[in-house]
């Protein structure tokens, strides 16, 4: 164990899961979203097998036993994928960030309908006042108004909260999955699924891409998997209730990058929605390590001496 590189691992693969995503919003005006889910799975799957290869856990690291849990978390997966790519192209990268982080709330609650998980009052009240920031989020961009918000906009919103839905769902899979599969086979798995069922989207119109966006699309899926890899080796070296609120500073490179790279400024609703949401996110975190914790104390404490 190895908390500071942990957490240093887990900054690195969330500025690259921003970096990939700021590609994919860059193509997004000429590449539909199928295609670049196609690129972005499609070349995530080299830089993963160099990863087992390097491990010398190629042969046990694509093994399954599961291979139809494999396929229901692809098949999720990847329409949070798509859905997530074609949002990118209809609002800016801050607000399709902030309305992203309901995905963990939401797990809350699907863990609990499906899993049989217990959820306790807490953290059922903050995923209440997380989702109230989602909605403070969201408001803008749901007046179906004509004179209001462009209607361009009103659907990035909606799309954007369903890709969240569908990660969480997939998120509920990969524990399913967590219980007789090993990391690298769900991670390598899900990229062959997911490149599969993006060629579904061929009748869709798919283009040509221009060499910018050829070039943006392959970076966008080696980025894709290299942040995968970083990940993983985070939750290897640390707690994963240590590492998992670095994941909010995601909004901050997005602001950055929104307002750097594409001219977008954040707006102050925005801002109070995603604070709003980072702090339940944080608070449920937070309370699950202490939890975690004491139960640790009393296995400790009922353990035989001697």
């Amino acid at each position: 164990m190895n908390p500071l590189r942990g957490i240093a691992l887990k900054i690195a693969s969330v500025c690259v899961f921003v970096t990939m995503a700021s590609l994919i919003k860059a193509t997004s005006g000429h590449v539909p979203p199928g295609e670049a889910v196609f690129f972005r799975s499609l070349f995530a799957i080299p830089v993963i097998v160099g990863w087992l290869v390097w491990r010398h856990e190629l042969s046990t690291g694509l093994r399954t036993s599961a291979p139809l849990g494999h396929f229901w978390r692809g098949l999720v997966g990847t329409t949070s994928m798509g859905l997530g790519f074609a949002a990118l192209g209809l609002l800016p990268l801050p607000e399709v960030t902030a309305i992203g982080y309901a995905a963990p709330l939401l797990v809350v609650v699907f863990a609990s309908m499906f899993l049989g998980e217990q959820v306790r009052l807490f953290r059922l009240s903050m995923v209440g006042l997380g989702m109230a920031g989602v909605l403070i989020v969201l408001s803008p961009r749901l007046n179906v108004d004509p004179s209001g918000a462009d209607i361009r906009q009103t659907l990035g919103a909606v799309i954007t909260l369903m890709s969240a839905v569908c990660a969480a769902l997939a998120q509920v899979f990969v524990r399913k999955l967590v219980r007789t599969e090993g990391t690298a086979a769900i991670v390598f798995w899900f990229s062959v699924t997911a490149t599969g069922l993006s060629l579904l989207t061929l009748p869709w119109g798919w283009v040509l891409p221009a060499w910018p966006e050829l070039i943006m699309l392959i970076c966008a899926g080696l980025l894709g998997g290299f942040g995968q890899i970083l990940l993983t080796s985070s939750y290897r070296l640390a707690d994963a209730s240590l590492i998992a609120p670095f994941e909010y500073t995601s909004m901050l490179l997005s602001i950055g990058v929104g307002f750097l790279v594409f001219s977008e400024e954040p707006t102050t609703q925005m801002l109070i929605g995603a604070a709003i949401i980072v702090v339940a996110g944080v608070a449920i975190i937070l309370r699950e390590r202490r939890l975690g914790l004491e139960r640790a104390r009393q296995r400790k404490a009922m353990t035989p001496q001697g």
